[in-house]
């Protein structure tokens, strides 16, 4: 019955979770595109990623490695560090969910056919997209590398880390591309699909981006809860 049971619940080890882990932050950050796609499949990743490293601190092993006295002020450190990636998530959150309200009030002056409220809405875009860049970098500016000496664990938080703000990075300058003034007097909204100026054509790509910054919210807001689980599991570790 005891050789049944061990067989029914083999631990992973160290070191299959350790390249697991280090597989996946590779593949997110060789990746060279960049499209609100990738962005959303990439904050997918990360929250398996955060699985991972949570799997692998709640190692016997590692956590008798974290729970000696420099590892535990590298991971206090780390997870200090951490709340600047929550303060990003919960920041692009809040400007996503302004730039989906304006996309929603340009479909409208659209159907209403009310050119001036197109034009208020679309200058009202640049000015919150440009804010949410600012307000993101300098964010990011708190964002710090760990000790050369800490253990694998707080080393993978770190790397999963900064990825995850690479990535909300990048979210962040798609929104400010997806929609563009030309040169001349006239506004124009820019399609990757196609160049048509048909109101219709202009309602189709405004309805699509609203649905794409939707896709970036959740994945966003789902990053941002799996953070947190992450946090509370690593603060279980360092009450041990």
């Amino acid at each position: 019955m005891a050789s049944h049971l061990r067989s029914a619940s083999v631990p992973s080890s160290p070191r299959s979770c350790q390249t697991n882990v280090e597989e996946k932050l590779q593949s997110l950050n060789a990746s060279t595109s960049s499209t609100i796609e990738t962005v959303c499949d990439g904050l997918r990743k990360l929250g398996d990623i955060y699985n991972c490293i949570d799997e692998l601190a709640s190692l016997p092993s590692s956590q008798v490695l974290l729970c000696k006295p420099q590892q535990r002020i590298a991971l206090e450190q780390e997870l200090e560090r951490s709340l600047v990636l929550l303060d990003l998530c919960d920041a692009v959150q809040v400007s996503f969910s302004e730039l989906r309200a304006t996309v929603q009030d340009m479909r409208l002056a659209i159907k209403r056919g009310d050119d001036a409220a197109l034009q208020a809405n679309i200058i009202s875009w640049f000015r919150r997209a440009k804010k949410a860049q600012k307000q993101l970098k300098k964010i990011c500016k708190k964002s710090s590398s760990p000790d050369q000496e800490s253990c694998r664990v707080v080393k993978l938080l770190a790397e999963a880390r900064e990825t995850a703000v690479k990535m909300i990075e990048s979210s962040s300058d798609l929104m400010s591309k997806q929609i563009a003034m030309p040169n001349s007097s006239k506004w124009s909204l820019v399609s990757k699909a196609f160049q048509k100026t048909r109101v219709t054509c202009k309602e189709e790509q405004l309805q699509v981006l609203e649905l794409d910054i939707a896709d970036l919210e959740s994945g966003v807001e789902t990053l941002f809860r799996r953070l947190i689980q992450s946090r509370v599991s690593l603060l279980n570790t360092l009450s041990l």
